[in-house]
């Protein structure tokens, strides 16, 4: 059997999220105000707190620049939503921490996580997933430093008891993922100082535990969970530290985008959290990975929305 490729991977479930959109939206006209209305308008208020921060060319500006760039993505996504459904319009209080700099960014990232968080379990399925994609972006940024973060660890994927036949498919996409992390996070212990093998570790115990979960969930539905592969190719060959980080965040990316497709396939709210929960750990990891390795920007401020 030849080598799946970790392309193939992000392919397969990038595909999989493209497709829900046209056949989980609602149709027709509602009279009921837009919930992504305050995360729109919270997305723009935050991307010009950032912006009044950003000269200069201190680590503080840099930050700033960074939180600017991925809010407005954010809010840029966020109201061409709003715009398509066209609710009614009301008007909408945005959070204005006090304080200032660095410590009002942290709370307003910390602000809009949480906003986002807690509407994903109830939101039609595509609208689900791009907000799910801004909680995740805002954990991502919190990562950048902890002045404006590190925020709240999302904690462990645990797999829940019953799962719709609906999500079988999509759930094994995230396994042939998780099964693509483990291993690079094997491969890449080769070329990394030993002042990485906490984070190697790390990463690799959370991407077995979600693996483990996988299986788990896919045996509790009745289905056949898929094994590994002997090997993956990487997108580009290993070579030494720096090739070694940045793969290790492509693998994180390309988790997330599996998990995405599990949340978009579903509207049962547990598993929602499940992968919810990967996703923003998969953004948490990936930031610090491409930090490392010197990628520009570290944020992927949507992670697990297919590009556009």
């Amino acid at each position: 059997m030849s080598p799946r490729t970790r392309r193939d991977v992000l392919r397969l479930s990038a595909l999989a999220a493209m497709a829900v959109p046209l056949a989980a939206c609602k149709s027709g006209y509602s009279n009921e105000p837009d919930p992504l209305v305050p995360l729109a308008e919270q997305a723009t208020a935050d991307a010009a707190a950032a912006n009044a921060m950003a000269s200069g060319s201190s680590m503080e500006a840099g930050l700033a620049r960074q939180v600017a760039a991925a809010r407005a993505q954010h809010a840029q996504a966020l109201q061409a939503e709003v715009d398509r459904l066209n609710r009614p319009k009301t008007a909408v209080q945005v959070v204005n921490p006090g304080g200032s700099g660095l410590t009002a960014l942290k709370q307003r990232l910390a602000t809009a996580r949480t906003q986002a968080e807690q509407l994903v379990p109830g939101l039609e399925r595509y609208r689900a997933g791009l907000v799910a994609a801004v909680a995740a972006g805002c954990a991502g940024l919190q990562q950048l430093d902890d002045r404006i973060g590190p925020g709240a660890e999302p904690g462990p994927v645990t797999p829940i008891p019953s799962v719709p036949a609906e999500a079988v498919g999509p759930l094994q996409k995230a396994l042939d993922a998780e099964h693509a992390a483990v291993w690079v996070y094997g491969l890449v212990s080769a070329f990394l100082p030993a002042n990485y093998n906490a984070g190697v570790a790390d990463g690799a115990h959370e991407h077995q535990d979600r693996r483990d979960a996988c299986v788990r969930m896919l045996d509790a539905a009745g289905a056949t969970p898929d094994g590994p592969q002997p090997a993956y190719v990487t997108p580009k060959p290993v070579t030494d530290g720096t090739s070694a980080k940045s793969v290790v965040a492509t693998a994180e990316s390309d988790a997330a985008t599996a998990w995405a497709g599990v949340l978009t396939g579903t509207d049962d709210t547990a598993l929602r959290t499940v992968a919810l929960t990967a996703m923003l750990g998969s953004a948490r990891r990936g930031t610090r990975w491409r930090q490392a390795a010197g990628e520009s920007p570290a944020v992927l401020a949507l992670i697990g929305m297919p590009a556009t």
